[in-house]
């Protein structure tokens, strides 16, 4: 049994650190990741907005499967796991024989290394020493510090560059491993949730997409919102200055827009929408008495909310209909459009007791407007409008940000930095004479590195040359002197 268990384990692991598992989680996790932005996510999506979208059956079904909320969906959390073991297993298999090359060089090559390394020169030589001093030197002139290595009798050079860059691939592993754990951080405790607040209004409180309510240990409070458009009347921009109460104190207060978003106690208030609310928030009236007995006054009205016009009387308005149409002897509201709007407003006066219904327009069967003691003309409408926010709590989104610097430097190193390595080793050909055998690898960028390995060459063949033009006169000035 034990033996059993220690197969499938051994299959298990085997399969988790093949390549070819990580890269099929991979390519599966990318795409599903894709199609979360195809389709429509809640909350961030109005509920309006996604029954408009798909049909009730299609959204049923997508709701099951928790295709509308991917990114918190329970198999979503599950991949990014198996990703992530996946990872960390073929790390752990490679990692030995990756150390071993890092921290334990390969500096004295013997007959079949040098046999089996593709890039190589041979450079004729008349003494070893001469032509290691040579070589040491041309390495320094192009940026290597060289090493001068002993072994059984035989003096060769090593030199290398960036040997760290062999170790990056770990770091994008590591990068990758940030950004998955913060996704299933996310996953687990994240959550997100939508909000509709009008100027003046506040809430702790936020529903999310399963019906449940977030209560925040703080509230937020909108103080107020606004568009602004291009000249074609298109949406620009969006705003909302928001304030934060906590204890019945405010505490912070920020204008927020689109991907600016407010953050408070790892709670993020996104600019998400905005628009009116089809109720009316002001109604602005001249006012003049029907006797002609008093100047026209300015009269600003909200709903439900009693003015006093004179001592004796008072209006408020009862109702705004912004496209009214009559049937069956009642007023009904066609759409929340601005089309044909009516107001109802109530005068009430001490002196008569009574309250007089005035409609503006005339609403024949319904409008009073000749008993009320005060004429009125409108001046000016304000519609109620609010801010649509989106607020997200996503306790793992600094492991993601981390994960995307890291990921940054390691790619960066992968790509763009190569390990060199370079060899010297006095050698004797087939007729015994003395030559350097020149040989380096690059693991990336190779094109360049031969390119580099060839001036190598060059200036070590040409310091030479100049080495054994001098012997020859320093010779001859000695026996001259002599």
């Amino acid at each position: 049994m034990a033996g059993n268990s220690k197969s499938r384990f051994r299959k298990i692991w085997d399969t988790l650190s093949a390549i070819k598992t990580g890269v099929i989680l991979l390519i599966i996790t990318v795409i599903v990741s894709a199609t979360g932005t195809l389709i429509l996510q809640r909350p961030n999506t109005e509920p309006e907005e996604m029954q408009r979208a798909y049909s009730p059956q299609v959204l049923r079904v997508l709701d099951a499967v928790g295709m509308t909320n991917i990114y918190h969906a329970w198999w979503f959390v599950l991949l990014l796991v198996l990703v992530s073991l996946s990872i960390i297993a073929a790390s752990i298999q490679r990692f030995p024989n990756s150390w071993r090359f890092f921290s334990r060089p390969y500096k004295s090559p013997n007959d079949g290394f040098r046999k089996t390394t593709p890039l190589h020169k041979n450079i004729a030589v008349e003494d070893e020493e001469t032509g290691i001093l040579v070589a040491a030197r041309v390495f320094r002139k192009h940026g290597f510090d060289p090493e001068l290595v002993t072994t059984e009798n035989k003096v060769s050079l090593f030199a290398e560059r960036n040997r760290f860059s062999e170790m990056a691939v770990y770091v994008v592993h590591a990068s990758l491993l940030l950004i998955f754990f913060g996704g299933i951080v996310d996953g687990i405790y994240g959550w997100r949730g939508f909000i509709q607040l009008s100027p003046g209004q506040q809430t702790s409180q936020v529903p999310l997409r399963n019906g449940v309510t977030r209560d925040l240990p703080f509230a937020v409070r909108c103080d107020s919102a606004g568009q602004e458009n291009y000249a074609d009347g298109s949406p620009k921009r969006w705003w909302s200055k928001l304030a934060v109460v906590e204890r019945g104190q405010e505490v912070q207060r920020k204008e927020i827009v689109v991907n600016d978003p407010l953050v408070y106690h790892g709670v993020r208030f996104y600019q998400a929408s905005y628009g009116m609310t089809g109720k009316v928030d002001k109604v602005v009236f001249t006012a003049t008495p029907a006797d002609s007995k008093g100047g026209a006054q300015e009269v600003a009205l909200s709903p439900d909310q009693a003015t006093q016009l004179d001592p004796d009387t008072t209006v408020r308005l009862a109702e705004f209909i912004p496209d009214y149409v009559v049937g069956d002897n009642h007023v009904y509201t066609r759409s929340a459009s601005i089309e044909n709007p009516a107001v109802h407003i109530i005068v009430e006066s001490r002196k008569t007791g009574k309250a007089v219904n005035v409609w503006l327009p005339p609403i024949e069967g319904f409008a009073e407007n000749a008993l009320s003691p005060y004429r009125f003309e409108p001046q000016d409408l304000k519609m109620g409008y609010y801010t649509g926010l989106e607020v997200s709590h996503e306790p793992g989104q600094w492991a993601v940000w981390g994960g995307v610097i890291l990921m940054g430097i390691g790619l960066g190193v992968v790509f763009y930095i190569a390990h060199t390595r370079l060899w010297v080793v006095p050698v004797r050909d087939e007729r015994g004479k003395l030559a350097l055998w020149m040989g380096g690898t690059a693991n990336r960028n190779r094109e360049a590195f031969i390119e580099q390995f060839e001036q190598l060459a060059q200036g070590i063949q040409a310091h030479l040359e100049m080495e054994s033009a001098a012997r020859p006169r320093s010779h001859a000035t000695t026996l001259a002197g002599n």
